[in-house]
């Protein structure tokens, strides 16, 4: 595209002064120069990103994956040790004001640019406060991991939920849109699966089933924790994923209690019972043996079984922690400059509106990130800051 000009932007190295001249700004990682602001090369709806490689002085224009920032009259941007870009979007709401633009080779990032063939960055949406890690539990049909999840859901109905799946099948009888399953069309489902938005996913008599990352994220957000239930190919999908979970694989006593308990439902022919135990036997051998699962639990007795799981889930002996949806974002004005001091941004909100003079300054502590594309970006603490001291005044709820 031919050689760069003088550029005239902000130097997001020191920290300081981020304030954007136009309505884009840069940051030099090694010997490339990545530019944000502007429109998105395949939409003017979002925020557009593009690379100057300086060691062949050639703009690059990447593939941009994740959750894109939208348009807006400017942003103020900061570089984090050199592996991610944060910005801050100007008259932007509060739960979309911050963004995260991932520049290192994670392995989703590395996995994309194979597929792409191409540069590839990613943005993920920041979020303040931290989630806990979302529960997958598998094993064979029959096994009782069913019982023990409706026996989790009934103790603790706040505390756990499900995601809902997406599917490429017709709704049926009085089936819901975001309620039972999120119905799309064919193109767009195998879209977003090559673009990394699905943790698994499966074709079942010609139609598409899937958990989509986003999915498990909203469960989150409304400070619930994310309960999976999927087979292992699920799991070693998930397993594979940026997601951060803890897996438990269920076990039957013995294969001989295992066929007792299907045959004792009385749903199924013999045949069917016959292709479920060599199933189970195939899925008992990779659970045990696979490493995707990092507990297994016997379920020779339901109550013990399921006392197990609520220790390994930490909710045994003490009242589980009342988990509260994910706090907004802050609301800031158009009028504000950004700096960095070690793992603190700092926002000066220039508005004399502000009700108190000495809390015109926003800390953000990025120094326990956690996430990030193509989920949330979790781990944001938000702190009003005496600007006349050194010190954080006031933890914002």
């Amino acid at each position: 595209m031919g050689e760069a000009p003088a550029f005239c932007f902000d130097n997001l190295q020191n920290g300081f002064g981020l304030k954007p001249k136009g309505l884009e700004t840069s940051a030099d990682v090694g010997d490339k120069t990545f530019v944000i602001g502007g429109a998105d090369n395949d939409s003017t709806s979002y925020i557009g990103v593009k690379i100057y490689d300086k060691s062949t002085g050639k703009w690059v224009i990447p593939t941009v994956l994740g959750t894109k920032p939208k348009a807006c009259k400017g942003h103020s941007a900061i570089l984090l040790n050199e592996d991610r870009i944060m910005i801050i979007i100007r008259g932007s709401t509060p739960d979309d004001c911050i963004g995260f633009l991932r520049l290192a080779d994670t392995k989703y990032v590395k996995e994309q640019r194979k597929f792409w063939g191409t540069e590839v960055v990613a943005w993920s949406r920041g979020v303040r406060g931290d989630a806990e890690k979302p529960v997958v539990i598998s094993g064979p049909s029959g096994v009782g991991k069913g019982t023990l999840i409706n026996m989790l859901m009934k103790e603790f109905p706040s505390m756990f939920g499900f995601s809902v799946s997406h599917t490429t099948r017709a709704p049926r009888g009085n089936e819901k849109n975001g309620v039972h399953y999120h119905f799309t069309d064919r193109s767009v489902m195998e879209k977003d699966i090559k673009d990394g938005k699905f943790l698994e996913f499966a074709s079942v008599h010609g139609n598409l089933y899937g958990t989509s990352i986003e999915a498990v994220e909203a469960v989150a957000d409304s400070g619930k924790r994310c309960i999976l239930d999927i087979d292992v190919q699920g799991a070693r999908s998930v397993r594979a994923s940026s997601l951060d979970a803890i897996f438990i694989f269920i076990c039957p006593p013995t294969m001989r209690e295992l066929e007792e308990r299907l045959r004792a439902r009385g749903t199924e022919t013999e045949e069917q019972i016959l292709k479920r135990l060599r199933n189970a036997e195939a899925e008992i051998e990779q659970g045990k043996s696979s490493g995707i699962f990092g507990h297994i639990l016997y379920n020779d007795n339901l109550e013990e079984c399921y006392e197990n799981l609520k220790e390994l889930l930490g909710l045994n002996g003490s009242a589980p922690t009342n988990h509260k949806p994910s706090p907004k974002g802050i609301d800031l004005p158009s009028n504000h400059s950004v700096s960095k001091i070690d793992n603190k941004i700092l926002i000066n909100c220039e508005t004399p509106e502000l009700e108190k003079a000495s809390k015109n300054l926003i800390a953000l502590d990025v120094s326990s990130l956690k996430g990030g594309a193509p989920g949330r970006t979790r781990g944001l603490n938000v702190y009003a800051l005496d600007s006349f001291s050194d010190g954080l005044n006031e933890k914002l709820s």
